[in-house]
């Protein structure tokens, strides 16, 4: 079983219309049946909105722990307030009241509590969801507004995805990875075979992805690049490849861009199903062989 994991150094490149179209050709082919699908994506899922898949499971996500107060058994002396650093225990009306979106779960003021009144207690930081998509079953996840632990959450998704591809003896794990370098990343790219970085010419696609590569590197992970919407600036995109060919990663292709991707997510669709022959369906096609080619499950 192989893991794939898609990746942006910034959001916006086209990382998951490139998802949703791997996961639509895998489905034509020597594949179909073989594929588990995982958006890890938590702080903004949105490969959902394209698979359009069938709710089956949903469960809430535990995060960390916020400050109670008992205000039955409070006495009012203000050593929770004169402790926190987080400025997240406020006076008023007379009862000292804890803001669960300032607290930082250090439980400095549970310590300092003289009266024992303040406890420490699990909140529900997202939601889990098990789907079934027309092109496989979909891990996915929401962490709320505010929340932490989003790392936590995607390890979650990659897991259950994983146990679901070794106990079905699937073939391959296709991961929506979040975009930027911080935690959710690092926990997205763990155990993976290969990571795919969608990059665009920008001056700020070409820095993230950069610092992307950095990233995956450091974690001894196997990288590849594909260029989105190449032709908006040649210059940019020789940039991308140059740096890659003196690195030593593979370019796997340009894709151009085209306002057929846009008309397909309007649809729900993936690009390559709604317009087959388009310029950007024909391109991320052959993205798609490479990929194969080098995680070895090409027939």
């Amino acid at each position: 079983m192989k893991q794939l994991v898609i990746l942006s150094g910034k959001g916006g490149t086209g990382k998951t219309s490139v998802t949703a179209a791997f996961a639509h050709l895998a489905a034509q082919n020597g594949l179909a049946g073989k594929v588990i699908l995982a958006d890890a994506d938590v702080d903004a899922a949105n490969l959902e909105l394209v698979l359009q898949p069938r709710l089956l499971e949903q469960q809430d996500f535990k995060g960390g722990k916020v400050a109670v107060i008992d205000q039955d058994t409070c006495a009012s002396c203000g050593d929770c307030q004169a402790v926190c650093r987080f400025d997240a225990i406020n006076y008023v009306d007379g009862l000292y009241m804890i803001d669960p979106i300032a607290c930082d779960g250090c439980a400095a003021c549970v310590y300092q509590c003289p009266s024992e009144s303040i406890s420490m207690r699990e909140q529900i930081a997202g939601k889990f969801y098990f789907s079934e998509s027309r092109y496989g079953p979909l891990y996915h996840a929401n962490l709320f507004p505010g929340q932490e632990n989003s790392g936590k959450l995607v390890t979650l998704v990659k897991q259950r995805a994983r146990l679901q591809a070794l106990d079905e003896n699937r073939e391959l794990v296709i991961v929506d990875g979040p975009p930027g370098i911080g935690c959710p990343v690092i926990s997205a790219v763990s155990g993976a075979d290969l990571a795919l970085i969608v990059a665009e010419p920008t001056v700020a696609g070409v820095h993230d992805m950069r610092r992307a590569l950095q990233t995956v590197q450091h974690f001894g992970m196997r990288a590849m690049v594909c260029i989105n919407k190449a032709d908006i600036y040649p210059a940019g995109a020789e940039e991308i490849e140059s740096f890659c060919r003196a690195s030593g990663i593979e370019t796997v292709g340009r894709i151009p861009f085209d306002v057929t991707v846009t008309a397909a997510m309007v649809a729900g669709e993936a690009v390559t199903a709604f317009q087959p022959d388009a310029p950007s369906s024909v391109a991320i096609a052959a993205v798609w062989e490479r990929v194969l080619q080098s995680l070895l499950l090409k027939e």
